[in-house]
């Protein structure tokens, strides 16, 4: 074992000024060329890369160890800061190197199963099994430490503002928050389970009774449900509630951190106050509760404009009801051709519409899916509803509201996608508030659309249980992008409010105290007015890294299955560890 040299400098650090200094560099050789009569290496660490050189006037043993080095072996280096002859633009050290005198080889390395570089093009499977050499890669470094900063920008900021950093428990009682729970059995309570959290939401509103006032958290969550993207079983929030604030006091208050979270760690400025949607805005313009605003395409209604024609379709949609709404592509006319558009149609299918219907205007005349059924004049009239040119593309979709909004929401997206509409420079926060406080499951019962704490309008309360569809909901999302950033509301605080909701989603007493006795329980004692939000960490890093998936954000990241490819979680447990436990494995289920 070799003698540790006490770096100076980090690898990606050294300039022009630092020409005749001394220096020691610790990191991974990316790289060794042999020239014959002079030997280079690229060192690396977290922060760049050196060029390191041993001239044929070095000592005969140090270039006999240095040209022993391989890839990914770990060493020391000591030697001078020179001018580089051959400069490198593309490096931030690239005006200089550094001439070799002594040199430790802390460990060797054998041939890595993954290119430590950013373009090898490996498979994800392979990056995640050998995550400790993919978090090497630089680009994976920079969104390490760009996390890092949202992190230590979020505790400054929520500091300032009179914000109580506090943990909350990690093994709670199972409760219903919309997804399944992760449950952990308990050795001394046999029978009985611990769940993991999906949200400190019931901690957060007791710390609220309990005085504190202003807490904050970035809290660790668990979701035992289907991956994507954008969603791993175990993520992070930035958490936080409010006493004694309406929801102009919380939308303010992350309207300031907002604009110093982008100044501090992108150095971006954003105007404040951020736009706001309702929830039956965003939903009727955009298709979507969580609208990407960077480029238009925005849904046109036209029930009233195609009202009265031949076509069995829309007619059929008009009289169950529902909606015919259409979206207008600049410059789509020619891009995407009927055999493009086929497959806009199939992929539109999968979120309800069966089917689209697409208008080009062109020079002279106007042609369509539907010709036959449209005479120009009635064509004419939709282009116009539409405000389309000529080379545009208009596609419309027909059935109830629900399904024509997702398919057309979708699909705006997809092909902005497509045109190369979504700038990653671009920054489009927005505000969407009052929510529907209830939505329906497939079974037609109601639910809440956030969580059963949320507090309807004040002037909503009376039509709880005599039209609870309608009611609003004092709930707020901010959303970038496309993403919804954070969600919050304003808690109910009133026990015979809380008592009511439970009552409208048709929990009765005996499910009450079950699910939510403890709750329940602080509630006569004495509780403020209260309200919070939480933001998705590993999606705010994703968005501000221009990723486009979490685990590029997340250290050690799950696979599609919820497994760990390094430490191979989960994993089988003992006879001995089960029967301590109380519990008994299922022999039938298939491995």
């Amino acid at each position: 074992m070799k003698e540790l040299l006490k770096r100076t400098h980090m690898c990606g650090d050294l300039r022009s000024e630092n020409i005749g200094e001394e220096v020691v560099l610790n990191g991974w050789v990316a790289r060794q060329r042999n020239l014959g009569g002079l030997m280079f290496i690229d060192l690396r660490d977290k922060t760049g890369i050196t060029q390191i050189t041993f001239p044929d006037s070095a000592p005969e043993e140090l270039i006999s160890e240095a040209s022993h080095l391989r890839s990914e072996y770990v060493i020391g280096i000591k030697g001078k800061v020179v001018e580089r002859s051959s400069k490198n633009p593309n490096l931030p050290t690239g005006d200089i190197e550094v001439i070799a005198n002594e040199m430790s080889v802390y460990s060797k390395s054998e041939t890595p199963p993954i290119y430590v570089k950013d373009d090898d093009q490996v498979s994800d499977g392979l990056r995640l099994k050998y995550r400790y050499l993919d978090l090497r890669k630089p680009h994976m470094q920079k969104n390490l430490a760009l996390r890092h900063r949202i992190t230590k920008a979020t505790r400054d900021y929520f500091d300032k503002e009179g914000f109580t950093e506090v943990e909350t428990p990690m093994l709670i009682k199972p409760t219903p928050e919309g997804a399944r729970d992760y449950l952990v059995p308990s050795r001394t309570n046999k029978g009985s389970f611990y769940a993991l959290p999906q949200s400190p939401q019931m901690f957060k509103q007791l710390l609220m009774v309990g005085g504190t006032d202003r807490y904050i958290q970035i809290a660790k969550c668990f979701r035992d449900e289907d991956l994507r993207a954008d969603r791993q079983p175990e993520f992070t929030q930035i958490d936080m509630e409010m006493s004694f604030v309406d929801q102009e006091d919380i939308i303010n208050i992350q309207e300031g951190y907002l604009k110093y979270l982008m100044k501090t760690v992108l150095g971006v400025e954003i105007e404040t106050p951020l736009p706001r949607l309702t929830y039956e805005e965003a939903m009727s313009r955009y298709g979507s509760d969580k609208p990407d605003t960077r480029f238009g395409y925005e849904l046109v209604g036209l029930n009233d404009v195609v009202a009265g024609t031949e076509f069995k379709v829309f007619n059929d949609c008009l009289d169950a009801g529902g909606l015919i709404s259409g979206i207008c592509i600049q410059n789509g006319g020619q891009k995407y051709s009927r055999k493009a558009i086929d497959k806009l149609t199939e992929l539109v299918k999968t979120y309800g519409p069966k089917g689209l219907v697409w208008i080009k205007p062109e020079e002279g005349k106007i042609n369509s899916s539907v010709n036959k059924f449209f005479d120009q004049d009635k064509l004419s009239k939709i282009v116009e509803a539409m405000d389309a040119k000529i080379g545009d593309l208009i596609l419309i979709a027909a059935d109830n509201a629900n399904n024509v909004q997702n398919g057309l929401g979708f699909l705006r997206r997809h092909i902005a996608g497509e045109m190369g509409l979504l700038d990653d420079n671009k920054y489009n926060f927005l505000w969407v508030v009052d929510f529907p406080l209830f939505e329906e499951n497939e079974e037609g019962d109601l639910k809440a659309m956030h969580h059963p704490f949320t507090s309807p309008k004040v002037e909503d309360i009376e039509k709880m249980e005599t039209d609870p569809i309608s009611v609003k909901a004092n709930a707020y999302d901010i959303v970038l992008n496309g993403f919804e950033l954070g969600g919050g509301s304003i808690r109910i605080h009133d026990q015979d409010v809380q008592k009511l909701m439970f009552k409208t989603l048709g929990l009765t007493q005996e499910e009450c105290q079950e699910k939510f006795g403890f709750f329940l329980e602080a509630l006569k004692y004495g509780v403020p007015p209260h309200g919070g939000i939480a933001y998705g960490l590993d999606r705010m890093a994703m968005l501000l890294a221009g990723e486009d998936s979490i685990r590029e954000v997340i250290a050690f990241p799950k696979n599609q299955n919820a497994q760990c490819m390094v430490s191979e979680a989960p994993g089988s447990t003992s006879e001995d560890q089960l029967s301590e436990l109380g519990l008994i494995l299922d022999t039938g289920i298939q491995k």
